[in-house]
């Protein structure tokens, strides 16, 4: 390597010219140009649509204006952040760092940073920060719900709030775990320096945090009508807030892609050596297999997008049922990444499950192998079922029996995650930490949304609970019962990793059980309610449900309460006492444990060399091993 290359990678920073420390990229700057652009986007639409009277589709309203506000204001935010900086330093001839604030203590996690621990710590705040928003927006439904008639709020208000939580929800948290923990870890579980392309990295979490301030922005323009799915024709009949929408999920694509694709480059070119496919942990297999959907999904969800915001602004006809195109286009489309994006939230979960497991129930992992091929599996069929969401909307019968199947046979390979669950579970001296509470509150969660979603792959019994409450049920069962849990399962296991602090453990147990007991008593019901016929996204019902929407509508805010706990005691905890963690408090034999904590810049002195499986926490009892020892914690 020359001594140019050396410099560039040297951990010692380098001073940094006197214009950049003046001018100083950080969230401040990026703000204030991020409004700059909005508004020099704004001008310009109204400049376009003036000269061009065929393009004025709506009136009082400039859907080119507000598109290219919120276009030039990302690229002006992106500018602020110090995106720029690299290419504009290569392009006018001057050696410009591999590096950016790696070693400027906090100021870092306020911009452009190329660590991917802090990225990782970027994007575990940042989602949380959304997440709370999103449930504040679960409450104000189920209060609103507490009468089977509209109170505080309209209908079409109501329509918008239930989309707002959906769409937040769907698009944040697609990159739940993935962002903070894939990200934090998968380098240091294989035995990498850094990611394969740090400034991508540092560009999928900014890409989606101003997507969420997009996305909010949406109540100042009337809000969108077609909830999370956002709907032909509906889409362009709505008013400006429906701009937000494709913004938004347009962004989170753009990140969800880039994130993808960053994990596969250093997954396969950057593993240590001795790492091995076949001595992968297995949450960075389930971080593989997520990041194949979401480089082949998230595609086809921006080129949708694209051809509804041009049918919005120029008057193309991509789905105008009156130019001779079909609203069912936009629907499959949109499906066609959707019912992949289940599984991109639904197979980190499943890595962090069996990542866990063997930790707390010192026994390797059952099924090893299967749970790999369980994964790959759920990959390649969730492109096969997603007309399974269209069974009543008058598509031709002859496809139904062939999406009927795939559908079912997708439950093959995840039965074979359950099946590695159980088999590691059997016979195992089991430690009930909290990180092990979340996951068995998950296996239970995810069974019941497994089982649900049977009557739904169904067409007899589809057509009878299509668009109700039993399909709410079952879907959050399925993404809160399994995303959240196994969320908040690495939260308390990778905590006292990421900050070197303890959780307090009478609080995180208070939170586990309050939010597992009020999450059955939530959603379990609403699998009655949308069995006697109460539809999703209306405010209004038969008066002799109120009895049960009541219940759920309390049990929810337990819900709430349980989340304030969790957030109480990050702060208690993390700020105000500040208990030092042990160095590796559950015992864990992953390479992550085995660094120190704080984890330094370049993770490992030297690149290790791995020479055993992941997760030998002893031979089975009668093979002439040891008997597996009691988890630590």
């Amino acid at each position: 390597m020359s001594a140019t290359a050396e410099a560039q990678f040297s951990p010692v920073p380098s001073r940094r010219p006197l214009w950049r420390r003046l001018l100083g990229f950080n969230l401040l700057t990026a703000v204030i140009l991020g409004v700059a652009g909005y508004y020099l986007g704004w001008f310009i639409g109204h400049q376009f649509t003036e000269h061009s009277f065929e393009f004025q589709t709506k009136t009082d309203e400039n859907d080119v204006a507000l598109l290219l506000g919120y276009f030039f204001g990302v690229i002006g935010f992106l500018i602020g952040l110090g995106f720029a900086n690299y290419p504009a330093s290569r392009f006018i001839g001057r050696p410009a760092s591999l590096r950016e604030k790696e070693h400027e203590g906090i100021g870092r996690y306020f911009g452009l940073c190329t660590d991917h621990k802090v990225v990782g710590i970027q994007y575990l705040v940042g989602i949380g920060v959304f997440f709370f928003i999103a449930g504040l927006n679960a409450m104000l439904i189920r209060v609103e719900l507490l009468k089977p008639t509209p109170t505080a709020i309209g209908p079409n208000q109501y329509l918008s709030l239930v989309g707002m939580h959906g769409t937040m929800m769907m698009g944040m948290m697609t990159s739940g775990i993935l962002g903070p923990f894939g990200n934090y870890f998968v380098p240091i579980m294989i035995g990498a320096r850094r990611m394969a392309f740090p400034r991508i990295e540092a560009l999928t979490f900014w890409l989606l945090m101003a997507a969420g301030f997009i996305l909010t922005s949406t109540i100042f323009f009337g809000g969108f009508p077609t909830g999370w799915t956002g709907y032909e024709p509906l889409n362009e009949q709505a008013v400006m807030g429906m701009d937000s929408y494709i913004c938004f999920f347009a962004l989170v694509g753009v990140s969800m892609a880039l994130l993808g694709l960053n994990m596969i480059a250093t997954i396969v070119a950057h593993r240590a050596p001795g790492m091995t496919w076949s001595r992968l942990p297995i949450f960075v297999w389930s971080v593989f297999a997520t990041a194949i959907l979401m480089v082949l999904a998230a595609p086809m969800l921006i080129g949708a997008l694209l051809m509804a915001a041009l049918d919005r602004t120029i008057n193309t006809s991509f789905f105008t049922v009156a130019s001779g195109s079909s609203p069912y286009l936009f629907e499959n489309l949109f499906w066609f990444f959707g019912h992949p994006e289940v599984y991109v939230l639904a197979l980190p979960g499943f890595g962090i499950v069996l990542e866990l497991l063997p930790v707390f129930t010192r026994k390797p992992l059952w099924g090893y192998r299967l749970a790999i091929a369980g994964m790959l599996g759920v990959t390649l069929m969730s492109f096969f079922v997603w007309q399974h969401h269209l069974f009543v909307s008058g598509i031709n019968a002859d496809l139904r029996p062939f999406y009927m199947l795939s559908t079912e046979i997708i439950s093959i390979p995840t039965g074979f995650i359950f099946l590695c669950v159980m088999g590691t579970l059997w016979k195992a001296r089991t430690s009930f930490s909290v990180p092990m509470l979340f996951c068995l509150g998950w296996t239970f969660n995810f069974l019941i949304g497994g089982l649900s979603g049977v009557f739904l792959s169904d067409t007899p019994s589809d057509t009878d609970t299509h668009g109700s409450f039993f399909v709410m049920a079952h879907f959050h069962y399925t993404i809160m019962g399994g995303l959240i849990f196994t969320f908040f399962a690495a939260i308390y296991y990778w905590v006292p990793k990421m900050f070197g602090l303890r959780l307090n453990e009478r609080l995180s147990k208070i939170h586990f059980w309050s939010l597992f007991i009020a999450f059955n008593s939530t959603f379990m019901p609403l699998f009655v309610l949308g069995m006697k016929g109460m539809p999703r996204r209306v405010s209004t019902y038969a008066p002799n449900l109120q009895g049960l929407n009541d219940w759920v509508s309390i049990s929810a805010f337990v819900i709430g309460v349980s989340m304030l706990v969790f957030l109480f005691n990050v702060i208690y905890s993390l700020i105000v006492v500040r208990k030092p963690a042990e160095a590796n408090p559950w015992r864990s034999k992953g390479l992550e444990w085995q660094v120190p904590t704080p984890v330094p810049v370049n993770n490992f002195e030297t690149i290790p060399t791995i020479d055993s499986d992941p997760y030998e926490y002893g031979t089975p009892i009668g093979r002439g091993g040891a008997e597996p020892l009691p988890a630590g914690g």
